[in-house]
């Protein structure tokens, strides 16, 4: 198992990291649009549909991604689609988590699978955004999901019910705990502030994200580093509860020993888009 991770790990990095630090943004786009291809297939699947039409999914999200890139919207601000994704994000990601594993199968298919594409076309569009912004943008927001997590594992360790007499959701995902959740908090506040000062430091032509919170002042930096290690929480759960609902332990099995697609990008899915909608709201 080990193994087959380290593999994987290593040919993604492979394409991933080129298609990053290319100087067109393209290359990039094209390689997250397959990631949410797949992505897509995957959530078909857990919808319990089977091959072909799971596939159809899959085409319907690049579809969608095909059609907002022919139309110029990548390199459109789009304020209006970050303040509605976010919304929806926070508010639907709230009821899906309140509704837990058993409301889950009680929303209508179609609106499930509806949703799940245009959860994934909206991460990619804002993926790719993230990328024309500038690496430095991009990479803030992505560390931001690792530092979340890492912090929230080895918190959740130490600390786990220490302070608290109930985890987080055991319903979903029995091994997080509150601690985990604000030990993620205090690691993404760290790097935030820590992200802040080297940019001022470096004199970075490319603004982070946290630079752009920072312009409205140091309560947005603190009070949007807390809400986005929150809203990683979100998307990592509301994966775990629809796959939990079904029985499943990973998205699929494309990516030996690390699951899935949805597996690796969960946490990333309304980070992505909220993001923007913070980053937006700062510079306006």
């Amino acid at each position: 198992m080990l193994r087959q991770r380290v593999i994987t790990a290593i040919v993604l990095l492979a394409i991933l990291l080129p298609a990053l630090f290319y100087p067109s943004p393209w290359p990039f786009a094209t390689v997250i649009l397959v990631l949410m291809a797949a992505g897509a297939w995957e959530w078909g699947r857990l919808q319990g549909l089977g091959s072909g039409a799971a596939v159809g999914v899959g085409a319907a999200c690049v579809a969608l991604c095909a059609a907002s890139w022919s139309m110029g919207w990548l390199q459109q601000p789009l304020a209006w689609l970050w303040t509605l994704g976010g919304a929806a994000w926070v508010l639907v990601g709230a009821w899906m988590l309140r509704a837990g594993v058993q409301g889950w199968p009680q929303v209508p298919k179609a609106v499930r699978l509806v949703g799940g594409v245009f959860v994934l076309w909206l991460a990619w569009l804002a993926a790719v955004q993230a990328r024309m912004a500038g690496i430095n943008f991009l990479m803030s927001i992505l560390v931001l999901v690792w530092v979340a997590d890492i912090f929230a594992y080895f918190a959740g360790r130490a600390f786990g019910l220490r302070f608290t007499k109930n985890k987080l959701a055991p319903s979903i995902s029995p091994g997080k705990s509150w601690e985990g959740v604000w030990g993620g908090m205090a690691g993404v506040v760290v790097l935030a502030v820590a992200w802040v000062v080297a940019d001022a430091s470096a004199s970075a032509s490319v603004a982070s994200f946290y630079t752009h919170l920072f312009a409205r002042g140091w309560w947005l930096l603190l009070l949007g580093a807390v809400f986005m290690a929150a809203m990683s929480v979100v998307g990592d759960l509301t994966e775990s509860l629809v796959k939990r609902s079904i029985g499943a332990k990973d998205s699929s099995g494309l990516l030996p020993g690390h699951g899935g697609v949805l597996d690796r990008v969960d946490a990333l899915l309304p980070t992505l888009p909220l993001a923007m909608m913070l980053t937006h709201f700062a510079s306006a």
